[in-house]
């Protein structure tokens, strides 16, 4: 991912909402409207950001698993489910679910966002690996999907603010470091767009390029309006 860190995105000739992929991501994106707008009235996390980051995660999927998608996503109308190296639909990694959860306790850290989100996540059970993998993959519920996702936006907003570097309205900036993980996330002046490179349809794109075309787009406007993190 790393060595992809700064390729840009192929805005000129967008083919990233086009066919049936996009239209299959639309149709299964508005199914879960209401649990994302849930996050947002919970974080503060606007839906359209959290949507931003989907739209990238599971255009990857389909383009580049295309039998999966022809057999499963396509005819169903289906959200990408992942459970390997990175999991449930927004690609989540467990190494990085467990920083979310540290983070939210730790009121040393720069990512701490107070006393009020401290509790997000506690546990119900001793097996908190397992409840984890649960909660992310879940088929038929995918708040927990959302809300870590949220919370790791809201983390590094806050950090970047704590070091007087707002990146609030720089939605390819903070789909970057959505992408790339909390120890790349270094504020500074004049942060670079960047992350994985996405190929869809021969036309290269970077997860922050991508991400921001969406949140740029008019597309699902009414169900996700384009404000800014508060």
């Amino acid at each position: 991912e790393q060595q992809s860190y700064f390729i840009q995105s192929a805005t000129s000739t967008q083919t990233w909402n086009t066919g049936e992929e996009w239209e299959t991501l639309k149709l299964a994106i508005i199914k879960d409207a209401d649990v994302i707008q849930k996050v947002e009235s919970e974080t503060g996390i606007t839906a359209r950001l959290i949507v931003a980051q989907l739209v990238v995660e599971q255009l990857r999927l389909y383009h580049s698993n295309r039998e999966l998608f022809k057999k499963i996503f396509y005819p169903l109308k289906l959200l990408g489910n992942q459970n390997q190296f990175s999991w449930g639909i927004m690609g989540i990694k467990e190494s990085t679910a467990k920083q979310i959860e540290e983070h939210l306790k730790n009121t040393g850290s720069p990512f701490y966002l107070g006393k009020q989100f401290e509790h997000l996540l506690n546990f119900e059970t001793k097996d908190e690996d397992n409840e984890r993998f649960t909660r992310i993959t879940k088929e038929d519920g995918r708040y927990y999907s959302y809300l870590y996702t949220a919370l790791y936006i809201k983390q590094v907003l806050i950090q970047w603010e704590k070091a007087s570097f707002p990146i609030n309205n720089k939605i390819d900036i903070v789909s970057t470091l959505y992408n790339i993980g909390f120890e790349h996330s270094q504020p500074k002046e004049n942060p670079q767009s960047g992350g994985a490179l996405i190929e869809i349809k021969g036309v290269p794109y970077s997860f922050g390029g991508l991400a921001k075309d969406f949140y740029d787009s008019n597309e699902m406007i009414d169900l996700f309006p384009r404000t800014y993190p508060r």
